[in-house]
């Protein structure tokens, strides 16, 4: 994947999503900035095109369909195509509070974007990543929605293991990767879940050891994988692959 590409990055107006679209600008690709608010989505751009790079701010709720289909609408009339999704966008409201202190409305709400938003953004903008030569979709991920983390936590990771909302919808996306990765094996889309790392962002309160920069340098590449590369996989910030 050395020729320019067409790239979408879901809330990408601040952390890991903006570093992730600052690298993959950096490599000379035109990357639509995704955000949900306009205000920060066009400051975001504004900021990345000030250092030359082809970055153009799209409004984009994954919970407002309206807004996914006109993105969709926007980057079909500009480009064509898509090559490369980075499904980003993603909330927590589970920080100090047991599974069963979490009000069902703030599950709903972490689904909402986390997982049922990842699939409206796809499925809109599947018809322009088919006409890509060789389409990547990358779901932004994290180990502790693995059953292996759930199973048996890391000492160190402990305080995250009981987070009802985020862990439970990132097992619930992944299993959404394989599902999608099932459904175009037979194609040259490549999809797979993608780890930052545990990184320092807003999401978390900034409790993280890699900083938001490292960790969209390591989606930016994950999410490019070369077409002999994996798909249907959970690829770690450190090589290799996560067990799911």
């Amino acid at each position: 994947m050395t020729e320019q590409q067409i790239v979408l990055v879901t809330g990408a107006n601040k952390g890991i999503g903006y570093a992730t679209a600052r690298v993959l600008g950096q490599a000379g690709n035109v990357v639509f900035i995704g955000a949900r608010d306009a205000e920060r989505g066009a400051k975001a751009a504004a900021a990345l095109a000030a250092e030359g790079l082809d970055a153009r701010f799209v409004h984009l709720d994954v919970t407002d369909l309206a807004t996914v289909r006109a993105a969709a609408a926007r980057i079909d009339q500009e480009c064509g195509r898509l090559d490369v999704l980075v499904n980003n966008a993603a909330i927590t409201r589970d920080w100090q509070r047991k599974p069963s202190e979490l009000p069902v409305e703030d599950l709903r709400a972490v689904y909402e974007t986390n997982v049922l938003g990842v699939v409206a953004v796809t499925n809109a903008m599947l018809p322009l990543l088919r006409r890509s030569a060789a389409g990547r979709i990358a779901n932004v991920s994290s180990g502790l929605g693995t059953v292996g983390f759930l199973t048996e936590p890391d000492p160190d990771l402990l305080p995250y293991v009981t987070l009802l909302g985020y862990n439970s919808s990132k097992a619930a996306l992944n299993a959404v990767t394989l599902m999608y990765a099932t459904e175009l094996r037979d194609t040259s889309i490549k999809v797979n879940a993608v780890s930052p790392g545990f990184c320092a962002t807003d999401l978390n309160g900034h409790r993280g050891v890699l900083s938001a920069d490292e960790g969209g340098a390591h989606v930016a590449r994950l999410a490019t994988v070369p077409d002999d590369g994996p798909s249907g996989v959970f690829l770690s910030e450190l090589g290799g692959v996560h067990p799911w």
